[in-house]
C-alpha cells in the first residue's frame, strides 16, 4: 500500500501531516502572483521537515479509518513504507510521490524536497488556475499607421466655376429650412414650459396631502426592541507542545503542576482512545509560535516534546 495518496489528502485539511520515523510535510499559503504575463492563484505552497518525526496520530488514523483496518496495523503499513523510502535513498533513488513531490539524496548525502505545482491544496482557490494574459501591441500598431499615412498623402483638387450657381441655391434652401426650424422650435419649447407648469401644480397638490396625512398620523411603540448580545468568539489554539502523555492519571497531573510551577501555561487535555492522559507545555494561535516554542523546550526542558495539531 502505498501512503502517499493518503498523505495528499490530509494536505487539503491540515497545515501538518506527519510521516512517523521519516519527516513531515507542511504547507505553506502563499498569495495570488503575478509574474511577467502570468497569474497565479493563491495556493498552498509544500515544504518537507526532516526534524518532525514523532507520531501524532494523525496519519495512522487517516488511513485506519480509510482501509478499515485497525490503529497499530495502519502504523505498520507506514513502517513498510517508510523502510523502503529508506532503501531506495540508500540506493540513490529518488522517492516520487505521485501530487506531493520528489525527494532525492544531493551530492552532500542531504535529502532534498522538489514539490510538485500539478495539484493545489488550497480549497479557496478551487476552480481557479493559471491565466496567460497575451501582450498588447499598441506600439506596432501605431507605427503602421504612421506608415500608411507617410504613403497615402492628402491631394486638394480645385473645383470648376460651372458649380457656384448650384451653390447659391442650395444655400438659400438651408436659410429657408433654418427659419421653418426656428419657429417650430419656439412652438415647442412654449408648449413644454406649459406642460412642465402644469405639472409642477398637480405635484404640489399631492405634496400638501401627503404631508396633511402624516401630520395626522401617530406612533406608538408598544414594547422595546431587546437587548442584542454578541457572541465574542474565542481565538482558536490548534498547535500545542505536549511534554508527554502518561498511562497513570497521577503522573500527569505531577507533571502538570511541575510545569506550572515553572512558569508555562500547561494544559491536561481529555484521555485519548488508547487511554492514555496528555499534558501540554502550552497552546499557540500559528504554527510558527508553535515550533519556536518547542524549538526552545527541546533545548532547556525536555528533548522528547512533539508538536500536536489539533482544534481542541
Amino acid at each position: 500500500m502505498k501512503i502517499e495518496h493518503y498523505i495528499a489528502q490530509l494536505l487539503y485539511r491540515y497545515q501538518c501531516v506527519s510521516v512517523p520515523g521519516f519527516g513531515a510535510f507542511l504547507t505553506e499559503i502563499q498569495p495570488a502572483q503575478l509574474l511577467e504575463d502570468a497569474f497565479y492563484p493563491p495556493k498552498k505552497q509544500v515544504s518537507f521537515n526532516f526534524h518532525l518525526k514523532n507520531n501524532d496520530g494523525l496519519l495512522a488514523s487517516h488511513i485506519a479509518l480509510s482501509e478499515k483496518i485497525t490503529y497499530e496495523q495502519a502504523v505498520h503499513k507506514i513502517e513498510e513504507n517508510v523502510s523502503n523510502w529508506r532503501t531506495s535513498l540508500q540506493l540513490f533513488q529518488p522517492i516520487i510521490l505521485k501530487n506531493i513531490g520528489e525527494l532525492a539524496l544531493n551530492s552532500e548525502n542531504n535529502l532534498v524536497f522538489k514539490p510538485a505545482d500539478a495539484v493545489n491544496y488550497l480549497t479557496d482557490s478551487f476552480g481557479l488556475s493559471n491565466f496567460v494574459s497575451p501582450k498588447i501591441q499598441r506600439e506596432i500598431y501605431q507605427q503602421e499607421v504612421e506608415a500608411l499615412e507617410e504613403k497615402a498623402p492628402i491631394i486638394f483638387t480645385p473645383e470648376r466655376r460651372s458649380r457656384q450657381v448650384y451653390l447659391k441655391y442650395a444655400a438659400v434652401f438651408v436659410l429657408g429650412l433654418g427659419a421653418a426650424g426656428f419657429f417650430t422650435n419656439n412652438y415647442y419649447n412654449n408648449y413644454q414650459e406649459q406642460i412642465a407648469a402644469e405639472t409642477m401644480m398637480v405635484e404640489k397638490s399631492v405634496q400638501k396631502k401627503v404631508e396633511d396625512k402624516i401630520q395626522e398620523a401617530t406612533f406608538f411603540i408598544e414594547s422595546p426592541l431587546p437587548a442584542v448580545k454578541l457572541n465574542i468568539k474565542e481565538d482558536k489554539f490548534s498547535y500545542h507542545v505536549v511534554a508527554g502523555a502518561f498511562r497513570n492519571e497521577a503522573n500527569a497531573a505531577k507533571v502538570y503542576k511541575k510545569l506550572s510551577e515553572k512558569g508555562f501555561k500547561a494544559k491536561r487535555i481529555s484521555m485519548t482512545r488508547h487511554g492514555l492522559h496528555p499534558v501540554l507545555y502550552g497552546s499557540f494561535a500559528t504554527y510558527a509560535e508553535a515550533q519556536h516554542a518547542m524549538t526552545k523546550i527541546q533545548k532547556t526542558e525536555n528533548p522528547e516534546a512533539w508538536l500536536l495539531i489539533q482544534d481542541l
